[in-house]
């Protein structure tokens, strides 16, 4: 371990004084951790560009997040009504709106096509 002095300004600052090789050490692995967050970002950008991936809003992520049923969170959000899913996923319009009050869990074929209509992964549907 090297070892690491502590020195005060005349303004009282404090500052620490190491050996050069720990300041080479230190500057690699940031500037490896730089390369990792790069990296991250490029990939869930290209996810998202791909529409492996969604962006959601944080209005729709709290309402998720405080367990509002998600077919009917994700619906609004999407700006569509039951009936127009109903059309676009031959489920009636009643058994819908038994998914989203919590009467019907949804068999997962059913939500797979929802999930489609919606643009959203399955999974966002499942709870």
């Amino acid at each position: 371990m090297n070892k690491v002095q502590f020195i005060k300004t005349e303004h009282g600052d404090e500052l620490a004084v190491l050996p050069r090789q720990e300041y080479e050490r230190l500057k690699a692995l940031a500037s490896s951790e730089d390369a990792g967050a790069t990296r991250i970002v490029r990939r869930t950008k290209a996810a998202v560009a791909s529409g492996q991936e969604i962006l959601l809003p944080k209005t729709v992520v709290d309402r998720l997040a405080t367990g509002e049923n998600p077919v009917r969170v994700l619906r609004e959000w999407r700006d569509l009504t039951q009936m127009e899913i109903s059309l676009r996923t031959d489920i009636s319009q009643g058994h819908l709106s038994d998914i989203e009050s919590g009467r019907r869990t949804g068999k997962p074929a059913a939500l797979r096509k929802i999930a489609d209509v919606l643009k959203v992964p399955l999974d966002l549907l499942i709870r």
